[in-house]
């Protein structure tokens, strides 16, 4: 009886290897091949890119930590349809500064300045985008994203939970050969693989326009919150194996050098590794499948690895995108914790959606400065 359950329980953590490796698709699909399909970019790059940098932060951290497209500065390259060289400009400087901030300690100290309750607050609110923006792809077919939502929101009570989230996909593709629809993606025209240097026009331009827009969410969302979550969920690990300095470096260091040729920006991020984690990723597997599998994809792309990559609806894509955001959003603060704390994480979430990150951040440091101050007071005063 004990080899059964041995056995079972061995093939159970292999199924969430596998189903976690995959769960972050809602943020990193429709991103890379918005590259491929509107901007015409080179897949072999960005999936060479992705594998590799996986590959790196599964033998760096030995955990699942995801890798994911830079949000702002890919979303802002599809709707103005700029050129490769401002995305590799911009990936290159996010690779400088990140390094920077990292082997100067700056980091380091950005993150003490945060309490749990601002990263829980910045945690709430990119959740809650990340809701939005996977509602807003479920839209054009609700039913077929509610179905997939549920599905995989309710697998969480179930035994062989892992499995969901293939089936969900696998399901979802038969949907949309059944249905007719055209595919989520025109994927046939695309540039040929190639080394890319930014001229001194694009280097300009992508500082001003993608690097400072993206810099304080990948400061907040990539290495700090993301810091915080990896302790919070592996804390057997140690707090130094997930420090922000270590998040900032491995980044860095991806960006810098993968991007001329022909990666996206990449960064890390809290959402995906809710997700994966919610999916049964534990250990270094699951970013060594995500990463050979983009690898294979890089090396054998053709028509029929874009068909098949075009038929993922978009609605379920958005489904994985809200479980990702429900996942992050939530914490066992809002019972828990106290009501300042809990002032602090709403006004923290509502600055940031209503403003911007940066302002979000601005607004938790300078409510806690303000409490550590009063209890300076209140003590000296007694």
């Amino acid at each position: 009886m004990r080899c059964k359950t041995n056995k079972f329980d061995s093939v159970n953590q292999y199924s969430g290897e596998f189903s976690g490796a995959f769960a972050d698709l809602g943020t990193f699909l429709p991103l890379a091949l918005g590259l491929i399909a509107l901007n015409h970019f080179s897949p072999q790059g960005i999936f060479v890119g992705f594998g590799l940098f996986a590959l790196f932060t599964a033998y760096f951290y030995r955990r699942p930590i995801p890798v994911q497209p830079m949000k702002v500065i890919t979303a802002l390259v599809i709707a103005q349809g700029l050129t490769p060289g401002m995305l590799q400009a911009s990936g290159m400087l996010m690779g400088l500064i990140l390094l920077v901030l990292a082997y100067s300690g700056a980091i380091t100290w950005m993150a003490k300045q945060l309490s749990p309750a601002i990263s829980i607050g910045i945690q709430l609110a990119i959740g809650l985008q990340l809701i939005w923006m996977g509602s807003q792809m479920m839209s054009q077919t609700w039913l077929v994203g509610v179905v997939a939502f549920v599905a995989l929101f309710g697998s969480q009570f179930l035994p062989m939970r892992y499995l969901a989230m293939p089936l969900v996909l696998t399901l979802g593709i038969v949907w949309q050969l059944s249905s007719g629809n055209a595919p989520s993606f025109d994927l046939s025209v695309y540039s040929q693989w190639q080394f890319i240097w930014p001229s001194m026009d694009e280097w300009t331009s992508a500082a001003g326009l993608l690097v400072l827009p993206q810099l304080a969410l990948t400061l907040t969302n990539a290495v700090i919150a993301t810091s915080a979550m990896a302790k919070e969920k592996f804390p057997e690990d140690g707090n130094e194996a997930f420090a922000p300095k270590r998040f900032a470096t491995s980044s860095g260091w991806a960006n810098l050098l993968l991007a001329p040729f022909g990666a996206t920006a990449m960064c890390h991020g809290a959402g995906g590794l809710a997700v994966q984690h919610h999916f049964g990723a534990r250990t270094w597997l699951a970013p060594t499948i995500f990463g050979t599998t983009c690898l294979l994809i890089a090396l054998f792309w053709g028509q029929g690895i874009a068909g098949v990559l075009s038929l993922i609806p978009l609605a379920v894509l958005g489904s994985l995108l809200a479980i990702a955001g429900t996942q992050l959003a939530w914490s066992k603060r809002f019972i828990d914790g106290k009501p300042f704390c809990i002032f602090v994480i709403l006004a923290t979430a509502a600055i940031c959606l209503l403003v911007n990150t940066a302002a979000g951040l601005a607004t938790g440091i300078v409510l806690e400065m303000g409490r550590r101050q009063w209890h300076i007071y209140a003590d000296l005063k007694s």
